[in-house]
């Protein structure tokens, strides 16, 4: 237990690094001062096509990393209230493995088949 709380620990310190960077970066300038444009003359609408796609790329990035983001904070709670490890469906054990591979998992792999199954006939 100590392995995979020290490994969600890592984990989150990584991307919460990769989100302050996106920010920094990317998601806290204009258009004009991320593409280094400081005339007053308006984009091509090219140039502005391709800096919208760069920020809205940014932005998805950041949404998905935000969210892993959270489900290590959860992880971390419930390894505290000593309920880390149970399945939220079902409520059986998650198998070591599958929390190694992936320490956040909210699901044993059953429960996570059934759901992407269920997500693909939909």
């Amino acid at each position: 237990m100590l392995k995979l709380k020290a490994q969600l620990q890592t984990e989150r310190a990584k991307i919460a690094e990769e989100l302050n960077h996106l920010e920094r970066d990317n998601l806290n300038q204009s258009q004009r001062d991320a593409s280094g444009d400081l005339s007053g003359y308006s984009f091509h609408m090219a140039d502005m096509a391709t800096d919208n796609f760069d920020r809205e790329f940014s932005l998805d990035l950041a949404s998905t990393e935000q969210a892993i983001l959270n489900r290590i904070d959860e992880a971390l709670r419930k390894i505290d209230e000593g309920t880390y490890g149970v399945c939220e469906n079902c409520g059986k054990p998650i198998s070591f493995k599958r929390l190694k591979a992936v320490p956040y998992a909210k699901l044993c792999i059953k429960c996570k088949e059934d759901e992407e199954k269920r997500a693909r006939r939909e």
